[in-house]
């Protein structure tokens, strides 16, 4: 079959120019890194809510790294229906085959390979021990096998921020006319700004696209400047129509782009970056927790979307605002990415407003000189402890009650 009459579902999604694909890397580039090994279980349990998610590309495994990576995938790609499922491999015929095996109970349609090869003047000298010449050529070969056996492959340039720009381009349209359809540019070590990302996108599409009119482009950012979401969405706006990340960010080092808040920067600045995601996002709370519990991890409090805090308010301003409309102080719906709701946080910064909202809430409406001497012992505690929760806010209101009221609780 040749590669105009073949008919992956990566192709359907990029009909759409203004369609953003998600790749989640969790189970392969997150795994890799200290602390985040998965079990098959685990991983199956990760894939289910990935799916639910609706993330386009499943980046399942390395197959070639060790038998049970390679049955890992085979169980991932067949027990899981939906998305694309992608096996990494080096740029050589035996790890292609062994993708190959791996991605087997997968549609065919639904199978990809994901070919990498350094670029880079360091990886080529101290690394592969290679010329641009047989860089080039391998490329090419690998490529081309990968296309004889896949109807979608995806090529990276691995390490392509720190490789000149003209031979990274030579790289690249070499790997499309070998037959690659995806193009990941990956800024592999986090070296690239923002900036940088969004004109090496730019640059790249004006050479290659000419060529290649159906051709994706794909971001693969590392965080080790924690610029892997900014470099991403700067990827966007030069033209990638593809991102590429990990749940709560996991990835080797610093880790990789936070599927999170790419999927949420995308929809919550729509006017900015005028394209869309497919994902639902009332899973991304979920899929952040699912994570912690089979890696058994946790994560900071305020990590955006999906930590404790992203939704929480304590300080008395941000509260009152939130009781007039939840506008002033929040960008996205809590309900959204999966929280039920805003959350509100009693304590030392919290107005007298807030604690009276609560107070009624417990069933205690307070005004006036009862406010104000329940608010006094709510700030002394404050000051103690911190948080105050319901059960300490209700032992402050009965300390601060007045004395019949009792001795008519005691009575009572």
């Amino acid at each position: 079959m040749s590669r105009v009459d073949r008919v992956s579902r990566t192709a359907e999604i990029a009909a759409d120019p203004n369609r953003v694909i998600i790749f989640d890397t969790t189970l392969r580039d997150g795994e890799q890194a200290p602390g985040f090994s998965m079990s098959a279980e685990s991983k199956l349990k990760m894939a289910h809510v990935l799916r639910d998610l609706g993330v386009d590309v499943i980046e399942a495994g390395f197959a070639a790294a060790s038998p049970g990576d390679e049955e890992c995938i085979r169980r991932v790609s067949g027990e899981v229906e939906g998305p694309v499922f992608a096996s990494l491999s080096r740029a050589n015929e035996k790890d292609i085959d062994a993708s190959f095996r791996a991605l087997a109970p997968a549609p065919k349609s639904h199978r990809r390979c994901h070919v990498f090869l350094a670029t880079s003047p360091i990886h080529r000298s101290a690394k592969l021990r290679m010329s641009t010449n047989e860089v080039l050529s391998t490329i090419s070969r690998t490529v081309e096998y990968a296309a004889s056996l896949f109807d979608d492959v995806e090529f990276s340039a691995e390490d392509a921020f720190r490789t000149e720009p003209e031979f990274l381009a030579e790289a690249l349209v070499a790997a499309a006319d070998a037959g690659a359809q995806t193009l990941n540019v990956p800024d592999t070590v986090g070296y690239a700004t923002p900036e940088e990302s969004r004109q090496r996108f730019a640059y790249l599409d004006g050479i290659i696209r000419p060529r290649h009119a159906d051709i994706i482009f794909s971001s693969h950012a590392h965080n080790d400047l924690g610029l892997a979401v900014a470099n991403s969405l700067a990827a966007v706006e030069g033209g990638a129509r593809q991102i590429e990340g990990a749940v709560n960010g996991i990835g080797e080092r610093a880790g990789n782009a936070s599927i999170e808040e790419v999927i949420m920067a995308l929809r919550t600045r729509a006017d900015r970056y005028g394209v869309t995601v497919a994902a639902e996002s009332r899973h991304l709370v979920r899929s952040s927790q699912t994570l912690r519990e089979v890696t058994e991890s946790v994560i900071a409090r305020n990590k955006a979307i999906v930590g404790l805090n992203a939704f929480a308010h304590e300080a008395g301003i941000h509260q009152h605002g939130m009781m007039a409309d939840s506008r002033t102080y929040e960008i996205m719906r809590p309900e959204d990415v999966g929280f039920e709701g805003s959350y509100f946080v009693l304590g030392k910064h919290s107005g007298r407003h807030a604690v009276g909202k609560r107070a009624e809430a417990l069933g205690h409406a307070l005004e006036g000189q009862r406010l104000a001497e329940v608010f006094a012992g709510f700030k002394r505690r404050a000051d103690e402890i911190g948080e105050i929760n319901d059960a300490e806010l209700t032992a402050i209101i009965a300390a601060t009650a007045p004395q019949q009221d009792k001795t008519y609780a005691a009575a009572g």
